[in-house]
């Protein structure tokens, strides 16, 4: 009897045995250079396979292999290049994320919910205006979300937007982190008396933000229109394009395929975290649009051990489905030489849309994500509607010099 008793306590009790440890949501922090950016993670184990999520917002950012064995968890992210390795002792993770060449501490702890301070939370929901004092990106757009203590938001800048900033109000101010993998951040936010805030971020840069109609009234300068930021020397003349594609095909402005076409021609890379924001989308339009005459080429600039061996570039195409052509025309640093055409193109993305005629008809620095709300459902907006009024032009007739 006592046999039997011990071997159905067995049965009963293998399964909780078994339970992984890991498993669950993790707080987080990753040393950046002097400052400890907080972020939160989640971790899912089945026997030695593992699976690991970073989160931008609501969006999970999940790892696309990995591992936990004899206590050292193994995390890669091949479509950022990036890998995460922590041995896991007394319930605690500690190890390094690696990306780009560079690499960075990380400890991590099980999840748990902290109480909120006491004193009296000031409101700092809505738009803002951030002054930078620099040239080319003069104002920045802040969009906060709040309930209570706890915020989130991002900030918008001419080449894009900075990710989910999520975090509480603590000691006197609003400390808000970014860590999805990729463009980690830390912001201070302090209310001061006269409405305004005090911005500092990763621990240096300070700024002074107010709200809109404030920034108005002080004549301040608006934040940089991103349709106006970048343009084409000679708008009469055809936006050319002529680069390998990641089998060494050369794939031209000039080939069959675009001609009386429009066309989308976006300029990124798989390094560049608002280039992942932007080609979701970009991917939407291709299959609503392609069968009415919509073509997309996209310019993937790319580190030197990339365009020798693009395995980041096939991770991220297979990531986000992309069906149209892909192309490696150099390193990041040689854009100016590779798209001579443009004037003032360097933020990544950037996109120029051309008419059936193959001339740019407008072009759009960086891409603001869901995160940033009303710029992001504008943007989407305003864009299809573009692609719409392009794609409703006649057709140019075509001749001897129409590819010139």
């Amino acid at each position: 009897m006592h046999a039997r008793i011990l071997s159905l306590i067995t049965i009963v009790l293998a399964p909780a045995a078994m339970a992984q440890p890991l498993s669950g949501l993790w707080d987080a922090s990753l040393r950046y250079g002097d400052i400890t950016i907080p972020f939160r993670m989640e971790i899912a184990t089945k026997g030695s396979a593992a699976t690991g999520s970073f989160f931008n917002g609501d969006q999970k950012v999940t790892s696309t292999h990995g591992t936990f064995s004899h206590g050292t968890l193994v995390l890669e992210f091949n479509y950022y290049g990036s890998k995460l390795t922590a041995d896991w002792k007394n319930g605690e993770l500690s190890g390094k994320y690696e990306r780009g060449g560079k690499t960075y501490p990380v400890t991590a702890k099980p999840f748990q919910p902290t109480p909120a301070e006491a004193s009296r939370v000031p409101s700092i929901a809505g738009a803002w205006v951030i002054e930078t004092g620099r040239k080319n990106d003069t104002a920045w757009h802040l969009v906060v979300r709040q309930s209570g203590a706890e915020v989130s938001g991002a900030i918008l800048r001419v080449d894009g937007d900075t990710g989910a900033l999520s975090g509480k109000w603590t000691g006197g101010k609003f400390v808000l982190g970014h860590f999805d993998g990729t463009r980690p951040a830390l912001y201070e936010i302090t209310p001061r008396p006269d409405g305004s805030l005090t911005v500092v971020q990763n621990g240096k840069d300070t700024f002074t933000a107010v709200r809109p109609s404030d920034a108005r009234t002080k004549g301040l300068p608006e934040p940089t229109d991103p349709t106006k930021y970048t343009s084409v020397k000679d708008p009469s003349e055809k936006f050319h394009f002529s680069f390998p594609d990641l089998n060494g095909r050369i794939i031209s402005d000039t080939d069959a395929r675009f001609q009386g076409k429009v066309v989308i021609v976006s300029v990124g890379g798989s390094w560049c975290p608002n280039c992942h924001d932007e080609a979701p989308f970009l991917v939407d339009l291709y299959r609503r649009f392609h069968a009415q005459g919509l073509e997309i080429v996209e310019l993937s600039f790319e580190e030197a051990d990339q365009l020798k061996n693009p395995e980041r570039v096939r991770a991220f195409i297979k990531k986000y489905g992309i069906p149209y052509p892909v192309l490696l025309p150099g390193e990041p640093s040689e854009l100016g030489a590779k798209i001579p055409q443009a004037a003032n193109l360097n933020a990544f993305p950037t996109t120029f849309f051309l008419g059936r005629d193959g001339r740019v008809r407008s072009v759009h620095a960086g891409f603001a994500a869901a995160i940033t709300g009303d710029f992001h459902t504008r943007l989407i907006a305003e864009t299809t509607e573009l692609v719409k009024r392009l794609l409703a032009e006649p057709v140019p007739k075509l001749s001897a010099s129409s590819n010139r």
